[in-house]
């Protein structure tokens, strides 16, 4: 993983490791040559290899490594554990015995090594005062840690990389993410993961040692890396922690080695993206401040944490947008959105939730990110829309007005496509002001414009239409069902109706069951009275009038059952209720109004 040094420190020629494999062969571990002459050259015994190694000693590298030191017999005369110290320094530049400058050569993290010296290549015939006789020979097992070299870099090998990198790290940006820290032996120093909390902090600003400030960057949310940062661009000579202690510890000229997993970055500068992900056609209105908009989100954080979703809950989120109820990243993210339109938009902390989070799933300092499906929005000041969308070709002389009553068919949906009612065809029947059924499937429907028979949005839309014209109408909730909504119709929800009319009939005025097209009978009551008698029951007052409907002469109240319209004027005319209208008892509407109005006066 470390790139080759330079060529004027390469290593040593493969023939001269050959050669001094053989020797050792032909030698036998710790003995003389057959011929019983001492040890020429270093014998070294590979007793440990490890599978991986991505980088082997060479002159001039820095290592660190422990041994122990023995003689012939066995008894030890130096050992770097006895002091708890790694031996730490550079190779093959006379720092070391000639021995162990050889013997380290080509060596890799991990590997164990035995090494015979011959007293030439180690004290020779002076030895160590006090500590290793003269012409000794030297036994050391050696297993190494750690090897660098000042030409070195911070390495990184990307391990696994998101199909879709939604940002990548720059100097400035803050980042979270998890670590598993090592030094380059394997050996554990420190992890994220144990304090179940992302490491937060700022990228190239002095936070943190120079060799992480480079390996973040360039990384994409979800990215997995392993950064290699030699001991000069992470914690050099002075280490991090006391070697006793317990916690974090860094050995002094330690390589480190991080595997890492971003999880989210931001700059302070950023502001929100907005992506749009899909556009429906025909786009006419775009939400601005002040509308009511029902929106279904996913939200998740940047390494795709789920932390929130309205489909979960099966009902639409609903709010104000531009008004503060949620987020300021929603509120700018929402606008200028399109019905139906599919977007995605990233909020960075700043105008999320800040250092602090909420809750138990979103942590501070999260970049969030919303899949938001705009089903509809509506401002509280919007009138019907109507348009047009054919009419019959004949000349139209009149159009429909509150009081008239029609027959149109419909269908009915929400602005999403998703259908609700139909007179045409299976879906669930419309439903009145006030949430009833209100007519059988596949009959037109009947209504008494003005009568309060519809909703106030509908019964607006219907108005002025000649028979054969279709019209398309958009409804806001405030004319329609309101907040709470309806069966069938979710609270807040923007309706739309594309309406026929299929037949128009002059309604009557209001308090009025039958009207005369002329002037009504001078003897009324003789012409009611058919047989005479000073009397008029039911069955007579019944004929009667529906002599005069069948005439041309009146007509009752439309869209109501002519035998109880004409029950309930009886009533209204029998005083006494004793079954039967006298002369004195029987009065004209028009009569009972203007006495009324003397009586209040």
């Amino acid at each position: 993983m470390f790139p080759a040094v330079s060529h004027t420190l390469r290593r040593l020629p493969l023939l001269h490791w050959l050669l001094l494999l053989l020797q050792a062969l032909e030698r036998g571990l710790g003995r003389a040559s057959p011929a019983g002459a001492p040890l020429e050259d270093v014998v070294i015994e590979r007793y440990h290899i490890p599978r991986a190694c991505p980088r082997e000693v060479q002159m001039g590298d820095f290592v660190r490594y422990h041994y122990n030191g023995t003689f012939e017999d066995g008894k030890k005369f130096d050992s770097s554990y006895d002091r708890s110290t790694l031996a730490a320094i550079v190779v093959g530049v006379g720092r070391l015995i000639t021995g162990m400058d050889r013997g380290l050569m080509g060596m890799c993290v991990n590997e164990r090594r035995r090494l015979i010296v011959p007293p030439h290549l180690g004290y020779g015939s002076i030895g160590v005062a006090g500590l290793i006789p003269p012409d000794a020979t030297l036994y050391f097992d050696v297993v190494l840690l750690d090897v660098w070299n000042k030409a070195d870099t911070v390495q990184v090998s990307i391990l696994l990389r998101p199909p879709h990198c939604l940002r990548m790290v720059q100097d400035s940006d803050f980042v979270r993410y998890h670590y598993n820290g090592t030094l380059l032996d394997g050996t554990a120093f420190d992890s994220s993961y144990s304090r179940d909390g992302t490491y937060d902090t700022y990228v190239g600003s002095g936070w943190l040692i120079k060799g992480m400030d480079q390996g973040l960057l360039g990384m994409c949310p979800g990215e997995r890396r392993k950064i290699i940062i030699p001991p000069f661009l992470a914690y050099g000579e002075k280490g991090y922690g006391p070697i006793s202690s317990p916690g974090t510890v860094i050995p002094s000229q330690a390589s480190l080695v991080f595997h890492v997993l971003l999880i989210d970055v931001h700059n302070p500068k950023d502001t929100v993206q907005v992506e749009t992900l899909e556009l429906p056609l025909g786009c006419v209105r775009k939400a601005a401040a002040g509308d009511f908009m029902r929106y279904h989100y996913n939200g998740s954080l940047m390494d795709g944490t789920l932390f929130d979703s309205s489909y979960s809950r099966n009902h639409t989120y609903n709010t104000y947008v531009g008004q503060g109820y949620i987020i300021p990243g929603m509120d700018q993210g929402l606008q200028g959105a399109c019905i139906g339109e599919h977007r995605r938009i990233t909020v960075p902390p700043h105008l999320g939730y800040g250092e602090n989070g909420t809750g138990d799933k979103i942590p501070g300092s999260a970049v969030l990110i919303f899949n938001v499906h705009i089903i509809d929005f509506h401002n509280p000041a919007d009138p019907v829309q109507i348009e047009t969308l054919s009419r019959p070709p004949e000349t139209c002389n009149e159009t429909t007005k509150p009081g008239d009553f029609i027959r149109y068919h419909y269908n009915c949906s929400l602005l999403d496509g998703t259908k609700l009612f139909s007179s045409v065809c299976c879906f669930p029947e419309i439903c009145d002001s006030e949430g009833k059924r209100s007519h059988d499937y596949g009959d037109p429907q009947e209504a008494t414009l003005g009568a309060n028979k519809v909703i106030e949005g509908l019964d607006t839309g219907l108005q002025g239409m000649c028979v054969g014209e279709r019209r398309q109408l958009i409804v806001p909730p405030h004319l329609a069902h309101g907040e709470s909504g309806a069966r069938g119709v979710p609270g807040s929800a923007v309706l739309l109706f594309e309406v026929e009319l299929v037949s128009r009939e002059d309604g009557l005025p209001t308090g009025y069951l039958f009207v005369w097209h002329q002037d009504p009978p001078t003897n009324l009551f003789e012409d009611m009275d058919l047989n005479k008698n000073g009397e008029v029951p039911l069955e007579e007052f019944s004929s009667f009038l529906k002599a005069q409907v069948n005439e041309g002469k009146g007509r009752l109240l439309p869209g109501q059952d002519p035998e109880k319209i004409i029950g309930d004027m009886f009533k209204n005319q029998d005083r006494n209720q004793d079954g039967k209208i006298t002369a004195e008892e029987l009065k004209l509407k028009s009569d009972e109004d203007q006495e009324r109005v003397h009586e209040e006066l």
